[in-house]
């Protein structure tokens, strides 16, 4: 089979330490919380506000609203001010600060992009698209966040990347999310929790709730089970749990896209949000929807999630459920096939899987789709991405690992109507580190999280060496092509 005529366009996404946000950090121990308080309220009021205007004058540049981002750190250590002290504004920031640090979000690397289509695609030339890419950045202690760039794809499939803004702000989480009654009932099942108190505490609540009717009942099933049984105190807890890990975020309309970022803010995901696999899902009556799974981390164990938005403003993240929700990298299909959603999965952390399911938050029975077949792959495979949909079937975009734990990305392609049916493979790579590529946080790697068909080509934005982010194209009919020759091992 001859080569592809495989293209590297001369854009690559480096990461930048510049771009830093304001973390919290506050002690565990209450007493060590208690002397940092003590120390501000004994400085004097003209103290005070010499201090703030110093960190002001460090900081201020950097930062896109810096008091907002200090008042809200205040306010998880307020709790620890004695009573009798009124506290001015000045000191209040100033409090925030000494619990406060700033954070590189992509001073380790920024990688394992993701592309699809912007929701506004106004006032492009004809022939062009406007998209969204999401990208892993990681900083100190290996926490990584979800970033966000733009740009456009021109008709003879130049790449242009908007330039991104030098000012990041984390999502504000909402106090009041809703949740989905279905979601809860279902994931308390498959932890063995769905018992008589938890059916006390969800049955008078509606098909979607609130935190605060969630609270209010919990209040009144806890109030009238006294003393409280192990059981009770335990179902509790896992609600509690289920609670805190489905939230709501959200941007102010302000912001750039660039500005945007969604940094973990559960337990379950402490230790990092990681290869956002994002896709725009067209549902039967064309809606549409976009959709990321991804891989929450606490530092010990992974929890595959899936987001949820319209907009890029307001995202929606819920907690994934069924004996097939085990691994990393679930990538689902962008629209339902023969009635049925379809996720790609690697349960067995080596072949492709596929699942289906009439319910998007619920996967069960998984089938291998893939398994390894050349000796660039005969470690394990996986997907980058969600399948992409074309006239000639669909394609899924693959990783392979082979000697010296070497990734490269290959190609698949399946029937439409029958996605368990595959049509044919590279048995080459379509692409492999080069050159530089090969040098970064983990050596000898290309990978991806998402690709996109436009005007005839196949865009891949990659990773190289889990440290930069650059694009790669093919034309789509020397693709398919190259797909129908291919072995298809039986």
């Amino acid at each position: 089979m001859n080569a592809l005529p495989v293209r590297r366009h001369p854009l690559t996404l480096t990461p930048d330490s510049l771009r830093v946000i304001i973390r919290s950090f506050i002690p565990s121990a209450p007493q060590s919380i208690s002397n940092i308080i003590r120390r501000v309220l004994a400085l004097s009021e003209d103290e005070v506000k010499r201090e703030k205007h110093e960190f002001h004058n460090n900081f201020d540049g950097r930062h896109y609203d810096i008091e907002a981002s200090l008042l809200e750190v205040f306010k998880k250590v307020q709790l620890h001010i004695p009573e009798k002290h009124q506290i001015s504004y000045a000191r209040k920031i100033l409090i925030g600060a000494y619990f406060s640090g700033e954070y590189a979000l992509e001073s380790a690397a920024l990688f394992n992009p993701s592309i699809v289509p912007h929701p506004n695609q106004e006032g492009l030339p004809e022939g062009s698209l406007h998209f969204v890419m999401s990208l892993r950045a990681t900083g100190e202690g290996h926490i990584s966040s979800i970033e966000f760039r733009t740009g456009t794809i021109s008709s003879d499939c130049k790449i242009n990347l908007d330039t991104a803004s030098r000012f990041v702000a984390a999502s504000k989480i909402s106090i009041n999310p809703r949740y989905l009654k279905n979601c809860f009932v279902l994931k308390l099942r498959e932890m063995g929790y769905y018992n008589r108190h938890a059916e006390s505490i969800l049955e008078p609540l509606a098909d979607e709730f609130t935190l605060s009717e969630l609270n209010e009942i919990v209040g009144t099933v806890r109030h009238e089970n006294q003393p409280s049984s192990h059981e009770l105190t335990r179902t509790l807890e896992c609600i509690q749990w289920l609670a805190d890990s489905n939230y709501e975020l959200s941007f102010p309309k302000e912001l750039s896209m660039s500005e945007r970022i969604i940094f973990p803010s559960t337990s379950n995901e402490s230790n990092g949000i990681e290869d956002a696999r994002f896709v725009r899902f067209v549902e039967d009556d064309g809606s549409e929807m976009y959709y990321a799974t991804y891989t929450a981390f606490n530092g010990r164990a992974i929890l595959p999630m899936l987001l949820e938005t319209e907009d890029f403003l307001n995202f929606r993240v819920l907690t994934l459920n069924g004996n097939a929700v085990q691994n990393k990298g679930m990538a689902l299909f962008p629209r339902r096939i023969n009635g049925l959603y379809a996720m790609l999965s690697r349960q067995d952390d080596e072949n492709i899987l596929i699942m289906f399911s009439d319910n998007l938050h619920y996967w069960n029975d998984p089938e291998v789709l893939l398994r390894p077949a050349e000796p660039w792959e005969s470690v394990k495979i996986g997907n980058c991405g969600s399948p992409i949909e074309t006239e000639d079937g669909w394609l899924v975009i693959t990783h392979g690992v082979g000697a010296m734990r070497k990734y490269c990305i290959g190609v698949a392609l399946f029937d439409l109507d029958d996605p368990t049916i595959i049509i044919g493979r590279l048995t080459q790579p379509l692409l492999c580190a080069e050159g530089m590529e090969r040098e970064g946080y983990v050596p000898n790697v290309v990978y991806s999280c998402g690709s996109l068909v436009h005007q005839g080509h196949l865009i891949v934005p990659y990773a190289a060496s889990d440290r930069n982010t650059a694009f790669a194209s093919v034309p789509l009919d020397a693709l398919i092509a190259a797909l129908r020759q291919g072995h298809v091992p039986e």
